[in-house]
């Protein structure tokens, strides 16, 4: 699971050594030790949702919109054409828009219900960032936000189910708003939203991605039943139970 989570990571050596020669060196342990492995690939590597979000589909022809989507999907994809053992249970997990609980480590890549309740105790309101694409409103910007509880509920599984391993996506489901999600944060304050929109930086622009909505039919023929929380759900559990207790804001 340990590995650079940025987005806007520019140092490929540094890309290329944790996020995938590094998971290559646990997965050959594992193999040659006959220990489960289960990692974290990403959504980043559907790239702009052209190809869909089926984890069913063929990985080889997905392109990912930067380094660190890449480096995920390289892995990925030696797993599936260059790895010669192979650890007794193995799962890949495509995680979509984790949010929860613990984050606060992750910096600019933590959460924006982080950020954006960090934005409301310092000035009251929320900033998003404008769209650049005509086909959504600012603020309508669309991701699968998936609660950090429901990722451990499916890891969790995962160790109880040795007989499952292949590639998965870990969402909801669901695409929602970034304005629901600032919303919803607000909410579970007992507050009016109010809402800022901002430029997108240069940097993000040609590399942003407007929707993303995980096909969770794979997993759930495997075996996993559970429910997922929507935003409203789990936003109001982080923030009135950990945020607003005063954890983890650093």
């Amino acid at each position: 699971m340990g590995a650079c989570s940025s987005t806007t990571e520019r140092d490929f050596d540094y890309l290329w050594n944790n996020n995938f020669e590094f998971t290559k060196a646990l997965w050959n342990y594992c193999a040659e030790n006959g220990v489960p492995f289960i990692y974290a690939s990403s959504a980043a590597t559907y790239g702009d949702g052209s190809r869909g979000f089926d984890d069913r589909g063929d990985i080889d022809e997905l392109l990912p919109l930067n380094g660190y989507g890449y480096s995920k999907q390289l892995f990925d994809l030696w797993v599936k054409h260059q790895a010669k053992v192979f650890p007794p249970q193995y799962a890949g997990l495509k995680f979509f828009n984790v949010y929860g609980p613990n984050e606060y480590f992750k910096g600019g890549m933590a959460s924006m219900v982080y950020h954006g309740f960090k934005q409301i105790r310092e000035d009251g309101a929320i900033r998003l960032f404008k769209s650049c694409n005509p086909n959504y409103a600012d603020g309508e910007q669309l991701r699968d936000f998936v609660y950090v509880k429901d990722v451990c509920s499916v890891i969790l599984w995962l160790l109880e189910h040795k007989d499952v391993s292949g590639l998965f996506n870990v969402g909801t489901g669901r695409a929602q708003s970034f304005r629901e999600l600032a919303e919803a944060t607000f909410h579970a304050l007992d507050l009016e939203p109010r809402l800022e929109y901002i430029d997108m930086p240069e940097h993000l622009k040609e590399k942003y991605q407007y929707y993303t909505k995980a096909e969770m039919d794979k997993l759930r023929k495997a075996g996993y039943l559970n429910p997922f929380m929507s935003v409203e759900q789990g936003v109001k559990d982080y923030v009135q139970n950990y945020l607003n207790r005063g954890f983890e804001i650093y």
